[in-house]
């Protein structure tokens, strides 16, 4: 829906300025677009580290690509504790250990790829359970330090959609100064031709435009769709905190699932229904 919207805000803009009997091709004025997105760019470059760069792309990409939180996942993701559990519930908290140390490698874990392709989930698996294999921390503690590092790591999450903020608030000031700079020019040709000066004029009113438009059409809405995927992924994060914490306070395997699934946002939550049978057809493979 990123990528649907994006293509909305500029096909109505450059759609609505052709039907009016404008030429888009006149919006094409490529010194406009070095000036700010050039600007833009030395901004980021000067108020971030080199690593930051990296996530910029990454999580840009992951925006366009959509929440990978989905009911599916979800419905994956208590499965897989539903069989962790009841691993444990049959043969000791020690039978988590292979799987809890090699987390790729397990055979349990890997068939659950959704839930594997999420890195800090599955640190914050295995990192977790080892505290829980210990014996030796109560559930209130627990709880303290799953709070701790998941505060940390959404930070950390929240700092790119930050940065996209702070330039698309950055966008129509880039752009001012693409319009002064074209206004300067104009001045330098004032005695030419009127058609020449129209032009020059029009072309720096379209760094204005610009400015304004990637603003509040592409970057504004860009830095809240991440926030979106990082309160999504928070959420999917919660979920597993929750069903740890009820499999370390003593509960069952189906009572720690159904806490966890009872975490989730109602839009992604899978029915009762639809946990139970994903419970009884794991049951029925484990027999056969």
């Amino acid at each position: 829906m990123t990528l649907v919207g994006l293509l909305v805000v500029f096909g109505a803009v450059i759609g609505g300025f052709a039907f009016a009997g404008g030429k888009p091709m006149v919006l094409m004025q490529i010194s406009e677009f070095i000036v700010i997105g050039g600007a833009a760019f030395g901004s980021i470059l000067v108020a971030n580290p080199p690593s930051i760069l990296g996530k910029i792309v990454s999580t840009s990409m992951a925006t366009l690509k959509g929440s990978p939180y989905t009911t599916a996942n979800y419905l994956e993701l208590l499965k897989m504790f539903y069989e962790l559990f009841q691993l444990a519930r049959r043969e000791g908290l020690l039978a988590l250990e292979t799987h809890i140390e090699h987390p790729h490698e397990s055979e349990l874990l890997s068939k659950y790829p959704a839930f594997l392709s999420e890195k800090h989930a599955v640190e914050f698996l295995a990192d977790t359970m080892k505290v829980v294999l210990t014996g030796t921390v109560q559930p209130h503690d627990l709880l303290d330090m799953m709070d701790m590092d998941l505060e940390r790591h959404h930070e950390e999450a929240m700092i790119v959609p930050g940065v996209i903020t702070k330039i698309a608030d950055a966008m129509p000031g880039f752009g001012i100064i693409a319009a002064v700079l074209g206004v300067v020019l104009t001045m330098g040709a004032i005695g030419g031709p009127p058609e020449v000066i129209g032009e020059k004029v029009g072309a720096a009113l379209v760094g204005t435009f610009l400015g304004v438009l990637l603003a509040y059409g592409v970057f504004g809405p860009l830095a809240v769709a991440m926030e979106s995927l990082v309160s999504a992924q928070s959420q999917y994060y919660a979920c597993i905190k929750q069903a740890i914490l009820s499999f370390a306070r003593g509960d069952s395997p189906m009572t720690a699932v159904e806490f966890a699934r009872r975490n989730i946002e109602p839009s992604n939550r899978p029915s009762l229904v639809e946990m139970e049978n994903a419970v009884k057809n794991k049951k029925q493979a484990e027999a056969a």
